[in-house]
């Protein structure tokens, strides 16, 4: 018998936010004695074998999949294991299988900015509010999301607890602290860049970052790096934009960047500039400021709850705000190591612990 599954269907191999999030989750519930849904094995763990088409790496079908076993599937298994309660790293459950189920919602892009044919707007609109509505209770990742919860689905306050998110500590760390003065890797000759790092989608406000950098006084001194996924719905169009300003030969479009490799072109970067429309939270942000890099982002959504006082918070619809910001980070030496400092102290007090412990506090008032 075990009183808790922690459902992690949606888990694969290459890092997301969500799968990030699960991953470095799940070893501090280890006091609740949780029964983990997985396709992989964990031997420090009871885990219950689950199929392994179940993620995004499947695209489209996995997702569909996944939903279908929620529903068909997981109250079986609930049952059989005698299981008093559910938890979804996802806001994913059964709706007509008689289970109690907890789940964390980590943003509601698809409603802010929905597209009319796509299923991840209807999922947002028909799907998740049931969910929601039949929870136990409700983890969100900020309290910027917590509001869009109420806002949208007209959720009380008293059912959603906000737990802030964290990084990996000994992976996203200060490889060097100077940022180009006196590079610690003597081999790299490449400029100065600025980087931003995550998907290419129109909220992400990639078009008015180009054309922020294109407007800064002696650009061609500088480069600028957009690591992440290309997208062949976006990509193209952001190609152009650059090629029609000019600026072909100091844009990169580096694609998915490993994870293992996030930290160096952190490290290496003059800042990382993030000025996206609307975040659930905002990983690049944290993971930034641990390797003391210097923090553009976003006044709005969760950016400012993650950054602090220790980034530069733009208007992100201003281009001329974002412009001046990177100017001001590229010619003044003392601001940036200022705000690297401040960066490294805001980053310290985020962790997985943290967030751990909040979430089993939140968990076992359930079981």
């Amino acid at each position: 018998m075990s009183k808790i599954l922690f459902n992690l269907s949606i888990l694969f191999s290459r890092p997301t936010g969500i799968s990030n999030y699960a991953k470095n989750l799940f070893p501090y519930l280890k006091t609740l004695n949780p029964t983990l849904l997985t396709a992989q094995n964990y031997p420090e763990f009871n885990c219950y074998q689950i199929p392994d088409n179940l993620t995004p790496a499947q695209g489209t079908k996995g997702h569909f999949d996944r939903l279908i076993w929620t529903q068909f599937q997981l109250p079986k298994i609930y049952k059989k294991l005698k299981s008093q309660l559910i938890f979804s790293p996802v806001p994913e459950a059964p709706l007509y299988g008689n289970c109690r189920f907890i789940v964390m919602v980590h943003d509601l892009i698809p409603l802010r900015f929905p597209k009319f044919l796509s299923p991840l707007t209807q999922y947002s609109r028909y799907y998740i509010p049931q969910v929601l509505a039949q929870a136990q209770h409700i983890i969100c990742n900020s309290h910027s999301t917590a509001k869009d919860i109420t806002d949208f689905y007209n959720i009380p306050a008293s059912k959603i607890t906000p737990i802030l998110l964290a990084h990996d500590a000994n992976h996203f760390r200060p490889l060097h602290l100077d940022h180009g003065e006196q590079n610690a890797e003597p081999t790299k000759v490449c400029p100065p860049y600025f980087l931003y790092i995550g998907r290419q989608d129109p909220y992400k406000n990639l078009h008015r970052l180009i054309a922020a950098f294109a407007a800064l006084s002696n650009n061609k001194d500088y480069e600028l790096w957009l690591a992440g996924p290309q997208d062949k719905r976006f990509t193209p169009i952001l190609q152009t934009q650059v090629e029609e300003l000019g600026i072909t030969h100091q844009v990169r479009f580096l694609n998915y960047v490993p994870y293992n490799e996030l930290p160096k072109i952190m490290s290496g970067a003059f800042a990382l500039v993030f000025p996206s429309l609307w975040e659930g939270f905002g990983f690049p942000v944290l993971e930034a400021m641990a390797c003391g890099t210097p923090v553009i982002t976003s006044n709005l959504s969760s950016l400012p709850e993650v950054a602090g006082d220790a980034a530069l918070l733009i208007n992100p619809h201003n281009i001329k705000e974002i412009t001046e910001a990177m100017q001001t980070v590229a010619t003044d030496s003392t601001l940036r190591q200022q705000l690297s400092t401040q960066s490294i102290s805001r980053a310290s007090q985020f962790s997985w612990e943290k967030t751990g412990l909040a979430t089993v506090e939140v968990l076992s008032r359930y079981v």
